[in-house]
């Protein structure tokens, strides 16, 4: 499903519902639902959801086949960087280590004999009591020899490095996240490397890969801040930064999106490899007098300006985001052109025109009190 943005902001207000004053002679009255203005942060932010990962992780596997012998590592276990970690049945690749042995004593003892002959043949050619022919027969062998010696040294090479390779050390320090196989399993190296156990170097330091809508993704940029949360602890904030923007894309039912990777500290280790949590990234912020954007669309109707002897308000002129309504001490309104700043949707940051503790008039409702005391909106 594809991701909306969602706009949010930090201002939290208080909605007062005022009895302003009782008509006489008509049982009517007027309430105003008014705001106080107060220092406020205004954000805009793009939210997405990812996967919590380690900074570093390293899958450790094998290259080449046999059993499990011995297992020395667990889940969980904290490993240094060159621990021993399991063991492969040595039996098989000891067998073929001899056996290269033996190849390359064999070849060493042809290549002695052949490079003796060659020495002779040579020396009875220059003197003229042999044929060419079995000079370079003897030549052709000596070289074939060679040959045989470097092909055995480099099986045996490759014995000795196949032999090593049965005992499996960490490459990092870190703690083991996966163990993929048992003692006793067979193993097979043939095709691929299979992985045998997952390291990650640091969990207190962790990554999460977000996947960003491709309508936010031109928003985001290196070093932006975010915050998140993970469903194990729904009351706590983490917050990150923004190190890595990935271009390749990612479709999925027609929806695009980008990874975006976001580097966090987590000293406590409360994150969990393979955690869902829900990001915001902030994408802009601004502190200072803010007011709901809805209190830029209310205007009072022509009953009530009456009531109130309000001037007609066709001299006012009225653009989005352009003015507010003010609450006066003497219970008047009265009309109020802003200066706003960032503005997210809900909350706009006002600039000029407005000072700490204005009261905004967010409504006002013309009521007839019923007979039971109680106030029906007209």
């Amino acid at each position: 499903m594809k991701k909306k943005k969602i706009i949010v902001g930090t201002v939290v207000v208080v909605i007062a519902s005022i009895t302003f004053m009782l008509l006489r002679g008509n049982g009517k009255e007027l309430k105003i639902n008014t705001i106080t203005v107060k220092e406020e942060t205004v954000e805009n932010v793009v939210t997405a959801t990812g996967n919590v990962q380690p900074v570093d992780k390293v899958e450790v596997g094998t290259q080449v086949s046999g059993v499990i012998e011995k297992i020395y590592v667990d889940f969980n276990s904290q490993v240094k960087k060159g621990q021993l970690l399991a063991e492969l049945d040595k039996a098989t690749l000891s067998e073929r280590l001899v056996q290269a042995r033996a190849s390359v004593s064999s070849a060493e003892s042809d290549l002695n004999f052949e490079q003796k002959n060659y020495d002779r043949m040579k020396q009875l050619y220059e003197a003229k009591a042999e044929t060419l022919t079995a000079y370079e027969d003897a030549a052709n062998r000596l070289a074939k020899a060679k040959t045989t010696i470097a092909n055995a040294r480099a099986n045996l090479q490759q014995a000795q490095v196949n032999y090593k390779y049965a005992e499996i050390y960490s490459p990092i320090d870190g703690v083991i996240l996966n163990r993929a196989v048992e003692q006793g399993q067979t193993v097979a190296a043939s095709f691929n490397t299979p992985t045998l156990f997952t390291i990650a170097n640091d969990l207190k330091r962790m990554k999460v890969e977000a996947n960003v809508d491709e309508a936010d993704i031109g928003q985001v940029r290196l070093g932006q801040v975010v915050r998140f949360t993970v469903d194990a602890y729904p009351d706590d904030v983490f917050t990150g930064t923004v190190k890595q923007i990935r271009l390749q894309p990612t479709e999925t039912n027609n929806v695009v999106t980008y990874a975006v990777i976001i580097e966090a500290p987590n000293p406590d280790e409360k994150l969990f490899p393979g955690m869902t949590a829900s990001i915001t990234v902030i994408v802009d912020s601004e502190r200072g007098l803010a007011v709901p954007v809805s209190a830029f669309n209310f205007s009072p109707s022509v009953e009530i300006m009456e009531k109130l002897q309000i001037k007609s308000p066709q001299h006012i002129v009225r653009n989005t985001l352009n003015g507010v309504w003010l609450k006066q001490t003497d219970g008047k309104i009265i009309y109020r052109e802003l200066e706003t700043g960032l503005n997210n949707g809900v909350f706009a940051i006002i600039t000029q025109g407005l000072k700490v503790g204005d009261s905004i008039v967010l409504s006002v409702s013309l009521e007839k009190k019923s007979k039971n005391g109680g106030n029906s909106t007209i």
